[in-house]
């Protein structure tokens, strides 16, 4: 029977546990992009997960949506995250990048000078998001033009050479939340009339050309990708989700990549376990408020190879070793989630100090 403290594989990616920590921004990058000291010490202090998945990372000024949000497009961005993966690395931990093009989930306001704010149709995304000088509005977005998105799908396929460069173990793919791959991906998001848009296999090709090419680049049992079926997050609809993401999953299954990350919504719009059960026979991360019983369930089921956790990790950075000892877990400060700075990012005492 698998436990959840038993090594692992997924893909190429070694892991010393199957405990995954999950992404999640925090906007606590330099200008630029840069990743600073207190990334390399808040995914240090983390190390003792089995995989750590970054926050999302932008592959290309575009991609860029909120503040502080780093990228892994210029020789600076690679040599700052390198300092990360060295730090990971030297506690034995293993790192991954997730890369994350927000498409019209943006606002200029957030991004480098000049950058644009694109996505497969021109419809804007209702809501606002944070910014330095306070709320806005979603922005606008430009379609891509067709001729255009062999580039874009290239910006991917380099923002994985980069974090290879950088020293990650891997990367994973972000499709869902309602960004760049989720908006080609869904019937609301997407008007195109051409071979990326229209009926469900023209929809899915963005996702699919997107890993075959992050997988030429650096190997597809270094890639992995990240799902939600009927994530309404950021004004997203689908009409189909379990047409689309069936589709989807069919279609890269012959990949052989790293894993599928998937987010088991707990209000079902579609029944997402099952879904990935029928389409998917790779490797396979699972997500949603997990708590360490639930976790050893699904792995001593085969439902999952590893299970991640987000929430958890924010607060306890030693969580592997809390859960082996049965200690309690510390919770987190919800309102300096996003704030800059080192308070509720760095100062989170490992347990013999709590």
């Amino acid at each position: 029977m698998i436990s959840i403290f038993d090594t692992g594989v997924l893909g190429d990616i070694r892991l010393a546990n199957r405990v995954v920590m999950a992404p999640m921004t925090r906007s606590r990058a330099n200008p630029g992009g840069l990743p600073n000291d207190l990334h390399v010490t808040y995914y240090g202090q983390r190390a003792g997960a089995g995989l750590i998945i970054t926050e999302g990372t932008q592959p290309s000024p575009a991609g860029q949506g909120y503040c502080r949000t780093p990228g892994i497009h210029s020789p600076e961005q690679i040599a700052a995250w390198r300092r990360v993966t060295e730090s990971v690395h030297a506690r034995g931990g293993a790192i991954v990048l997730q890369i994350m093009h927000v498409g019209r989930i943006a606002s200029a306001l957030n991004k480098l000078p000049g950058a644009e704010t694109v996505a497969p149709s021109a419809v804007r995304a209702n809501g606002q998001m944070f910014t330095e000088s306070g709320m806005v509005d979603f922005e606008r977005p430009r379609a891509l033009e067709t001729a255009e998105i062999p580039g874009v799908i290239g910006e991917f396929a380099q923002a994985a050479r980069n974090a290879r460069d950088a020293g990650f173990d891997g990367v994973e793919l972000h499709c869902t939340s309602g960004y760049l791959p989720a908006q080609f991906l869904s019937t609301g998001t997407n008007r195109r009339a051409d071979a990326y848009g229209g009926n469900v296999v023209n929809r899915v090709r963005f996702v699919v050309e997107t890993l075959e090419a992050m997988a030429g680049a650096i190997g597809a049992g270094r890639v992995g990708f990240r799902i939600c079926p009927g994530n309404p997050f950021n004004d997203l609809h689908d009409d189909d989700p379990r047409e689309t993401f069936g589709t989807l999953l069919q279609a890269v299954a012959p990949l052989g990549l790293a894993y599928l990350h998937l987010i088991d919504l707990r209000d079902k719009v579609i029944d997402s376990a099952g879904l990935a059960r029928q389409f998917w026979a790779g490797p396979k991360i699972l997500n949603e408020s997990l708590d360490l019983e639930r976790a050893q369930g699904l792995l001593a089921a085969g439902e999952a190879d590893a299970a991640s956790f987000g929430r958890h990790y924010i607060a306890n950075p030693d969580l592997v070793e809390r859960f082996r000892a049965g200690a309690p877990l510390a919770k987190f400060d919800r309102s300096t989630l996003y704030t800059a700075g080192a308070v509720g990012y760095v100062d989170y005492p490992a347990m013999s100090k709590s």
